[in-house]
């Protein structure tokens, strides 16, 4: 029966592939990459560069800066939710647009904040401009403009978004050299505005395309049905695991090598490399997509999350091996954005995609935005920064183990236009 069916959709996916390359807007791949640059380098990075400047000047506590901005990005997991089912309904230019208006707005009130309250409010903005402009609404626009090559253009979308700390973390720590750090913000607010919110009214203008049909082998349920599925509870809870364990050991990986007698300098460099290798991974997803299946994949990368956690924990040295372990673990890194970007379509196919990957994402984004916090605060009780590392480490290899039952099968629907089948 598979066989039947992949040699009918063969013809027709390639026709129906052709006129899609034909009606792709030219415009929203490198207006996307521009605005995933800028929306990341200014609303996400310039922060941990200006905190110090900010808890200098005001007297606020780092604690509670730090707070103000974890909160932006559990907003955005929550408001991810509401942006995807709208992207899905109407397309990503409305929202995309009034996502950069309000990062820009949120900068400002951020910036003249004469307290606290005001400097939370500006940042519960942020977080909703992450909601309608960082990688989910870019995913989910390319997603449906560019099935099913998708997975190309994501990754060149991810290359360019891991230039916004290359190219914003210098330029903020620059403007700060010369300006207070409010009159920075403001400088970077104005050039957010003057990138992002014309590129994304601009080069967003297509034609929404109407929904594509659901893959022949994935099951043909709504939105509330696959929610509720334990496919897609086991892969949230996954993710969920896998990214509390992946950013508490970005996180403290400087913390780690200078527990081990390492200089901050040579931590930083290990920190760094690590950002290089998760630009190698995401060069490697592509062709490692087209080897695996969609759960072997998933199991695969996650456990080697768990295992180079593993080795930083493990390995007190040379340095040069463990800056090795850093490139392995940022490569992971690198190869889990696609990864998850890609879970949706993989399994349920792209019809509710925005909504779907809504939900998948946000416990994923509150546990990212809480493990700063987690981190420190387990890594006394548990005797130090290695110890923490194993705790992490086995915390991702509950989620490898957990990503088995990831699988959807589905019912072959012979007569389907879509492409050979997707497998679990």
């Amino acid at each position: 029966m598979l066989r039947l069916v992949t040699s009918i959709d063969t013809p027709s996916h390639g026709a129906a592939t052709g006129a899609q390359e034909r009606s792709r807007p030219r415009a929203v791949l490198p207006a996307l990459c521009l605005t995933q640059i800028t929306g990341w380098g200014i609303v996400y990075y310039a922060f941990p560069v200006l905190n110090p400047q900010i808890t200098a000047a005001t007297g606020w506590s780092t604690s509670l800066t730090t707070a103000a901005f974890s909160l932006a990005l559990v907003v955005s997991g929550v408001a991810g939710i509401g942006v995807g089912r709208t992207i899905d309904r109407h397309g990503p230019r409305a929202v995309m647009t009034a996502g950069s208006a309000a990062g820009a707005t949120g900068l400002v009130v951020i910036a003249l904040a004469p307290n606290p309250p005001v400097f939370f409010a500006g940042w519960l903005l942020a977080g909703l401009s992450m909601a309608a402009t960082f990688y989910q609404p870019a995913f989910a626009a390319l997603t449906r403009w560019w099935a099913p090559d998708h997975v190309r253009a994501l990754t060149i979308v991810t290359l360019a978004g891991g230039l916004a700390s290359t190219v914003f973390a210098p330029l903020t720590a620059t403007l700060a050299a010369h300006l207070t750090w409010r009159n920075t913000y403001l400088v970077l607010a104005a050039i957010l505005a003057a990138l992002t919110i014309p590129a994304h009214a601009l080069a967003l203008r297509a034609p929404w395309p109407p929904a594509p049909p659901v893959p022949a082998t994935a099951p043909d349920e709504p939105p509330a049905a696959i929610v509720r599925s334990r496919p897609f509870v086991l892969l949230g809870v996954a993710f969920t695991l896998s990214a509390f364990a992946m950013y508490a050991a970005v996180i403290t990986l400087v913390p780690l090598l200078v527990e081990r007698g390492y200089t901050t300098t040579q931590a930083a460099w290990a920190l760094g490399l690590g950002g290089a290798g998760q630009t190698l991974g995401r060069l490697l997803y592509a062709p490692l997509a087209r080897r695996t299946g969609t759960t072997p994949r998933t199991v695969i990368l996650v456990a080697l999350g768990s295992l180079t956690t593993a080795a930083l924990a493990l390995i007190p040295g040379p340095y040069a091996l463990l800056a090795a372990a850093s490139v392995l673990a940022g490569t992971v890194r690198g190869n889990l954005t696609l990864l998850q970007a890609t879970a949706v379509t993989d399994r349920w196919g792209a019809r509710h995609y925005g909504h779907l990957s809504g939900l998948l994402g946000a416990p994923a984004m509150a546990a990212s935005a809480l493990a700063p916090f987690a981190a420190a605060l387990f890594a006394a009780p548990l005797g130090g920064h290695p110890a923490l590392f194993l705790f992490l480490a086995t915390l991702a290899g509950a989620a490898a183990v957990i990503a088995t039952g990831s699988s959807v099968r589905g019912t072959v629907r012979v007569g389907s236009t879509q492409g050979p089948p997707v497998h679990p």
